[in-house]
């Protein structure tokens, strides 16, 4: 099962990596590459670099940008996202604020810079972004045996590890009607990492490593792991919960729904089947910042209609996995945790080892791919590329609608922030799986 997929975060200008992160209970998978060259903004040097069969691709030009503005963020179920410099430096991170409280009292903090990630299920906050009053003050889960609870995520270039709290959690005008649980990421000494089961790569237990002060996941999941980690049987296997006697000896344990990283959106009174992600159009070129809207429930209030906008029934984490690119059938996702598309295409000629794992076409590029449903709906989507190395010769700019790179030998289509410019995105929850009858789904407004 997968738990989140979201891009690497991309450090600074000067060490750029385009490993799209999938992470899974049963594997993860990441790509990169070093060859290929770099061109001019204008994209109007050298030749092309070929196209895929299919009629897929254009050479030489970019799709007409989707043209759809975020409203403004003044209701209760709505909150501002910021893409900009944030934290350390990352492009393509879209933040909001949250706020989150000791259960039961008023002692609260407010994060900022807290990445918005439609690809993955709930929230997890940096403990190097904690005051020493939240650090100590938040409760500790336990698992079924009492002892402390921690959870380890693992992704395709490190893994994030630390104990589950639990806290009120507010965003917006928005306020959980109860205590959620949460991971706190790195508030746990290194050397009880466990040593299976967790520690595939680099540590990423700082705000500095993430590129953000949290991630907070809202896609179509109500629960980060769900029956996996929930079946004693699976979970000794595939767990990402551990049990950690006087916490350390940290071992793998089954959890149940109501003690696993939840999605906080889902726990509001109100406005709890969905979200829409609405980013304004940006030039080309790209952008130094852009802002745009978080908005809460789908259908509930006079700012959240989705009309008469096809929807695309997902499997259970918000997966297309009968969409077409390029003759092929794809899994494809909706992730604005993700800071650009990430899909195989040998046509496209990949960056220098500066930019690794991102393409750098001589020419400016489009590629269409086919998005369809579990309820057969189906649409053609275009999206633009353009040289990476070009895009990012402008240092200022934080931003950006055509940046692509690849997934490695995933068949997989990752629409990626870039997406989201310019439209709508809608991300409705699965409410099955709390007794409801809403199944997982997607939809946008271009």
């Amino acid at each position: 099962m997968r738990t989140m997929h979201i891009a690497m975060k991309l450090k600074d200008w000067m060490r750029v990596a385009a490993t799209v992160v999938l992470v899974s209970a049963l594997a993860a998978c990441g790509g990169g590459g070093d060859s290929g060259g770099s061109s001019s903004s204008s994209g109007s040097t050298g030749g092309s670099t070929g196209g895929n069969t299919g009629g897929n691709s254009s050479s030489g030009l970019l799709p007409a940008n989707p043209t759809q503005q975020p409203i403004a963020a003044t209701a209760a179920n709505t909150v501002p996202i910021t893409v900009a410099h944030g934290v350390s430096g990352v492009i393509n991170i879209p933040t909001i604020s949250v706020t989150i409280c000791v259960p039961n009292t008023t002692t609260c903090q407010t994060i900022d810079n807290v990445q918005v990630d439609t690809g993955s299920f709930g929230l997890r906050i940096a403990s190097s972004a904690l005051n020493s009053t939240m650090q100590t003050g938040l409760p500790t889960g336990t698992s079924t045996s009492g002892n402390q609870l921690a959870e380890c995520a693992t992704f395709a270039d490190g893994y994030t590890w630390g104990t589950v709290r639990t806290a009120t959690v507010t965003i917006g005008g928005e306020t959980t009607t109860s205590a959620v649980p949460l991971q706190i990421i790195g508030d746990k000494a290194a050397n009880t990492t466990p040593s299976t089961g967790c520690g595939s790569g680099s540590a990423e237990n700082t705000a500095s490593d993430l590129g953000a002060n949290g991630i907070i996941g809202i896609g179509t999941a109500l629960y980060d792991c769900g029956t996996t980690c929930a079946n004693a049987s699976t979970a000794a296997t595939y767990s990402n919960y551990f049990s950690c006697p006087g916490g350390t000896s940290c071992t793998r344990t089954a959890v149940p729904l109501v003690s696993q990283v939840a999605n906080p959106v889902a726990k509001f009174p109100v406005d709890n089947n969905g979200v829409i992600v609405q980013m304004p159009p940006i030039s080309n070129s790209g952008a130094a910042s852009a802002t745009g809207t978080l908005v809460f429930g789908i259908g509930t209030q006079s700012n959240n209609a989705l009309g008469s906008l096809q929807t695309f029934t997902t499997d259970n984490y918000g997966d297309l996995t009968s969409s077409v690119f390029n003759g092929s059938t794809v899994t494809a996702f909706l992730d604005s945790g993700s800071n650009g598309y990430f899909f195989s295409d040998s046509s496209l000629a990949l960056c220098g080892s500066n930019f690794s794992g991102f393409y750098c076409p001589s020419t400016m590029q489009t590629r269409s791919i086919t998005l369809a449903g579990l309820n057969s709906a189906k649409a053609s989507a275009s999206i633009g590329i353009m040289s990476a190395s070009a895009l990012f010769g402008n240092g200022t700019n934080y931003a950006f609608n055509d940046l692509a790179g690849q997934i490695g030998g995933l068949d997989a289509f990752d629409l990626g922030l870039p997406f989201f410019y310019g439209r709508h995105v809608y991300h409705g929850f699965d409410l099955r799986q709390n007794g409801g009858t809403q199944a997982p789904f997607v939809a946008y407004a271009s």
